[in-house]
């Protein structure tokens, strides 16, 4: 196995699972989710099975655990918001480590997070072993429309792009001395994300501008 290559999410290999047809993985993907979504919260083992199956995929893929583990922070969000369900949700309450929070929020809760972190690192083994440009064609072949394909592939290759700028923009600050390290400091942080929006967004026009110019007429030419 190789070390990271390509895109950021994308692991080198040559595992059963990287050779496996894009459109197939994209098609298990969706059903998998359909699947975990659809299976009521009482039923542990049938998540039990859902997360061996995720176990031995991920074993034969050969992608590092601590390489996806790092990219489950994607998942930091739903996690907050599954910890605050249980004290804002209505219903009997029932006391866990000394704190009285609702059942049916800690129900859901504990739904939230079982299902969410299946599906993330199902997506996540998925685009660890799919090329980009690979799961581009595997939607086309899917009959994915055309532009949503198109802006897709924009997507993936402008991440990047602005990802540096955002470097950049990080180096600058700590070169005027500036860390962000309590509340009073996140005004100057929303100021840099609503800038990198505003350059990210002259950046598009400028690119859909050379497209025009170039005699681009809303098809892909290859």
């Amino acid at each position: 196995m190789g070390a990271p290559h390509g895109h950021r999410l994308h692991f080198h290999g040559h595992s059963p699972l990287h050779r496996a047809p894009a459109h197939l993985k994209v098609a298990g993907l969706v059903g998998f989710m359909l699947v975990v979504v659809a299976t009521p919260l009482a039923w542990v083992p049938a998540f039990a099975a859902y997360a061996v199956v995720l176990a031995v995929l991920v074993a034969v893929s050969g992608v590092p655990v601590p390489y996806l583990a790092r990219r489950m922070v994607i998942e930091t969000p739903v996690l907050v918001f599954a910890a605050v369900l249980p004290f804002v949700a209505t219903g009997p309450q029932v006391e866990v480590l000394g704190l009285s929070v609702s059942e049916p929020g800690l129900v859901a809760a504990a739904g939230l997070v079982t299902k969410a972190t299946l599906g993330v690192l199902a997506s996540l083994l998925l685009a660890a072993t799919t090329d980009p440009r690979d799961l581009l064609a595997g939607l086309e072949r899917l009959r994915v429309p055309a532009q949503l394909v198109q802006i897709m592939g924009f997507m993936v290759r402008y991440l990047d792009v602005v990802t540096d700028e955002l470097g950049r923009m990080k180096t600058a600050r700590e070169s005027r001395g500036f860390t962000a390290r309590n509340p009073r400091h996140w005004p100057v942080l929303g100021r840099s994300v609503g800038a990198l929006f505003i350059r990210s967004f002259e950046r598009g026009e400028r690119v859909h501008l050379a497209m025009i110019a170039r005699g681009y007429d809303g098809s892909a030419r290859r």
